[in-house]
């Protein structure tokens, strides 16, 4: 495996930093404190080619490879985790799947101006007793002959309040079980589509998430992606790639934790000296260091086999667990650095530590990403 950045790479992520760094950090506390999506941002985000990333040019999309999509992901999270799962659903959940499993209609009218960050998308796949168990499906998508009548309410849908597409997961035979799931492009505004109240969460405060209603909402047939009962298959699919998206996330969340905590070490004096020649905190960020570069690794490694055309089952399974692990601890640790100061919302660390939380559960519970590697080793 090359380490080495290309220039391109080194040219991505110095404008993702330089964005984050520039554009959302002044604001991300009171975002945060307000639950305030960062709608200007991702307007910038979508005009800088960061919502669909690896999407081919001709859709709109800016035709670059997934290690930069890692790159820029870690540098937008280290400031705002909030933006970056915004970033990360459109490209990973959304754009992704549309790419690589709709029809070419399917993709001139939806993806193109998804990958172009003119509009963003959603992914709704759970649901109030269907979260880690997705083949318990209780939305339902009846077929009508040249519609299908979509019932059913979808739980924790990030960019649920603000998309103007939606992927939807629905049980169209029951009988057949996974088999008989299908996988729906609804557009925003459509008859019997309602959006719920906004969630008031723990973490990632300024990204919207809401519960989406249906009520006999008429799904056109040409919006069925793949074939019949195809959704569950694609669900998973996508899922795949999304756990690289999300534990690029975590990454920067534990990195821009760890250089908070490696600055105010480096400053903070106790007993006559600065803290970072105490060992008890050189050895906590020695820790940190050395877990988030070993997450990054397993990112990375991730990335190069998705874009080989491999299996990324285990290694996107690996890469999600280990660095929500990573960001639960090190945001953590870093808050203790910062003692009675990280417990303050000017101090950062305290918001780092909360959004770390949520990427140990949606796009697959650590618990869910050990079952996907257990049974991948045990082949």
């Amino acid at each position: 495996m090359d380490f080495n950045l290309s220039e391109e790479q080194l040219m991505i992520q110095q404008a993702a930093r330089d964005f984050a760094q520039n554009e959302l950090l002044p604001g991300v506390i009171e975002r945060d404190r307000d639950q305030k999506f960062p709608t200007e941002q991702v307007k910038m985000m979508g005009e800088m080619g960061l919502l669909g990333m690896m999407v081919d040019p001709k859709y709109g999309g800016a035709g670059m490879d997934s290690v930069s999509y890692v790159l820029a992901m870690e540098e937008i999270a280290k400031v705002d985790a909030s933006a970056a799962v915004v970033m990360s659903v459109n490209n990973s959940l959304v754009c992704a799947g549309l790419e690589k499993f709709a029809s070419e209609e399917q993709k001139q009218k939806y993806l193109t101006p998804l990958a172009s960050g003119k509009v963003i998308g959603a992914f709704a796949l759970s649901e109030p007793e269907a979260g880690s168990d997705a083949t318990s499906q209780k939305t339902t998508a009846e077929d009508k002959g040249d519609y299908y009548l979509l019932n059913g309410i979808k739980n924790w849908i990030t960019n649920g309040g603000t998309a103007s597409y939606y992927i939807v997961i629905a049980q169209t035979d029951p009988e057949k079980k996974h088999k008989g799931i299908n996988a729906f492009i609804v557009e925003r505004g459509w008859e019997g589509f309602e959006i719920g109240p906004k969630e008031d969460k723990l973490g990632i405060r300024g990204s919207d998430t809401h519960s989406l209603m249906f009520n006999n909402v008429k799904v056109p047939k040409e919006n069925r992606i793949g074939e019949d009962g195809f959704g569950f298959n694609f669900a998973m699919a996508v899922l795949n790639g999304g756990r690289i998206g999300i534990a690029s996330q975590a990454l920067g969340i534990a990195s821009g934790a760890y250089e908070l905590a490696l600055k105010y070490a480096k400053t903070r004096k106790a007993f006559k000296t600065e803290i970072i020649n105490h060992q008890a905190i050189a050895f906590k960020l020695a820790d940190m260091a050395t877990q988030i570069t070993a997450a990054r690794m397993l990112c990375f490694k991730a990335a190069t086999e998705k874009d080989a055309g491999k299996d990324i089952s285990e290694s996107g399974a690996m890469a999600k667990l280990y660095a929500s692990q990573v960001a639960m601890d090190t945001s953590v640790e870093a808050v203790q650095i910062h003692g009675g100061y990280g417990y303050v919302k000017e101090y950062h660390v305290e918001r780092f530590m909360r959004d770390a939380k949520i990427t140990q559960i949606y796009e697959g519970t650590s618990e869910i990403q050990k079952i996907v590697i257990s049974r991948s080793i045990a082949k």
